[in-house]
């Protein structure tokens, strides 16, 4: 009698992954089973509580790791390294910051707020399996977790058109990028035989793939999926829209969580499956990032709505993050890593005050709403222009330390010319974020600026989260080597 082999499972090393998505199951079944809807406030707790456990225990790894080395679970589908740990504490946080952030928005807008926070806790695991698949299906399913999440979170401002247009593009697209992806995955494996990474990159190295040119296209899809995830220039056509579209809490999480998760599994896939095939992917890599630079900064300049500003601001600093891939240094990946934390925060936070500015009805983000803010409101004037100048890398802010390192380690990896585009995008850029900054400060008369919500229900949880999004930004910016150190350690086990 045959007997059923079961992998082996290391719970304590899923921990983060469980506490996301077994904390979105509970509170969904809680909900249904709820005779009265469940208080907004208490959902938002609920779920910064589960954002800080998941936190806790991604520390908890990155510790062990650290002692023990790395390993794998789930028959090796999982890798258990600091590179996975450190992605999971970046979505922990952004599962804070996001909760504290929507809170005072789903109560003026009246919106389901477990539905938002059930999307939100799944979505966010769906990143950080992502960033531990050690095989390409289990990749896959991440991203799927991921993208339906966002895709329902995109519509759930039922009461708005825009919202609804916006969730039905970014379905429609999505649904286009992850066939393609499939399809890379499926040359892949007709390839090499396998869609196991470690199980790829061996074969790579002992120069037994079945069919190079099946193997070159495969790479290429899955490029092209990756690259549609983080918003990088040719496939970033949905991004203003979507940012636009979606209500705004959603738009600062998607801008977080998906870059996150995309970025974390285009590094993982590159750099432990085909290091091999650098001299194919990178100038792919290189091109794409010239492109994406260009784009993101030049398209930021001529607009006049704050959300699709910053759509093209994300995309600018996609490319960024690309130069890092360049570089496929322990240098440049360590950056990345501090880059992609530090603008998950100053990104949250930003897309928070729009929020506030947006209006009753989340439908006005246009520039001039800005106009005199930091005259009528010091403090979250003074808050919005200190995450601005961090997005434009002035110094003092995470923001500066994040292209510095990127582009040092692009130099050091001889990419001159990739260096000198990146400082140019990041010239141009500066003018759009300087120009909101004075639109901040404008002295002539103008009208009181409308917060969006009563005072008398002052969103305490979101002004809390943009504190101390300001208060982490210019620390790191002063002192950043703690976090520079916590990267450089966690990718130790992720180059060859």
């Amino acid at each position: 009698m045959n007997h059923l082999a079961l992998p082996t499972v290391s719970y304590a090393a899923l921990a983060p992954i469980l506490f996301l998505l077994l904390g979105g199951v509970a509170l969904m079944v809680l909900s249904a089973l709820s005779r009265r809807p469940l208080a907004a406030g208490t959902v938002t707790g609920y779920s910064v509580l589960i954002g800080f456990g998941a936190l806790i225990s991604a520390l908890a790894e990155y510790g062990h790791v650290n002692g023990a080395g790395p390993s794998s679970t789930v028959a090796s589908a999982i890798a258990v390294d600091g590179f996975s740990a450190a992605i999971a504490v970046t979505v922990s946080v952004v599962v804070i910051l996001a909760s504290l952030l929507s809170h005072g928005y789903l109560r003026r807008m009246q919106i389901d707020a477990p539905a938002y926070h059930v999307l939100a806790l799944t979505s966010a695991s769906g990143a950080i399996i992502m960033a531990a698949a050690n095989d390409l299906v289990v990749l896959f399913l991440g991203l799927e977790i991921l993208s339906i999440a966002l895709y329902v979170l995109a519509a759930l401002n039922r009461r708005s058109a825009k919202s609804e247009e916006a969730a039905l593009k970014y379905f429609i697209l999505g649904g286009f990028s992850s066939a393609i992806f499939l399809f890379g995955i499926a040359f892949t494996y007709g390839a090499t035989g396998s869609t196991n990474l470690q199980v790829i990159t061996r074969t790579l190295g002992e120069g037994v793939a079945a069919k190079p040119g099946l193997l070159l296209a495969g790479l290429g899809l899955l490029l092209v999926g990756f690259f549609f995830k983080v918003a990088a220039v040719p496939f970033h056509l949905w991004t203003p829209d979507v940012y636009e579209g979606a209500p705004t809490p959603v738009t600062g999480f998607m801008a977080a969580a998906a870059k996150v998760g995309g970025f974390a599994a285009l590094l993982r896939v590159l750099l432990t499956a085909m290091p091999q095939l650098s001299t194919n992917w990178t100038p792919v890599v290189y091109s794409v990032a010239v492109a994406t630079l260009i784009g993101g900064a030049v398209l930021m300049v001529v607009q006049r709505d704050a959300k699709r500003m910053l759509a093209y601001s994300s995309i600018n600093h996609a490319g960024f993050l690309l130069v890092g891939i360049v570089a496929a240094t322990s240098a440049g990946i360590s950056a990345d890593l501090f880059y992609l934390f530090t603008y998950s925060v100053t990104a949250l936070a930003t897309f928070g005050i729009v929020t506030m500015l947006a209006g009753p009805r989340d439908d006005d983000a246009g520039i001039d709403r800005l106009s005199g803010l930091a005259r009528r409101h010091p403090a979250i004037g003074a808050a919005m222009a200190i995450l601005l100048l961090a997005q434009a890398g002035v110094p003092f802010t995470t923001g500066f330390i994040a292209k510095f390192s990127v582009i040092e380690a692009v130099v050091g990896h001889g990419s001159i010319p990739l260096a000198i585009i990146a400082m140019a995008s990041a010239a141009v850029a500066v003018f759009a974020y300087l120009r909101l900054v004075a639109t901040l400060y404008r002295t002539e008369d103008i009208a009181t600026v409308d917060l969006g919500y009563d005072d008398s229900l002052t969103d305490g949880p979101a002004a809390f989260a943009i504190g101390l999004s300001v208060v982490v930004t210019i620390f790191f910016g002063i002192f950043p080597a703690a976090l520079l150190d916590f990267g450089r350690t966690a990718v130790a086990h992720l180059l060859p």
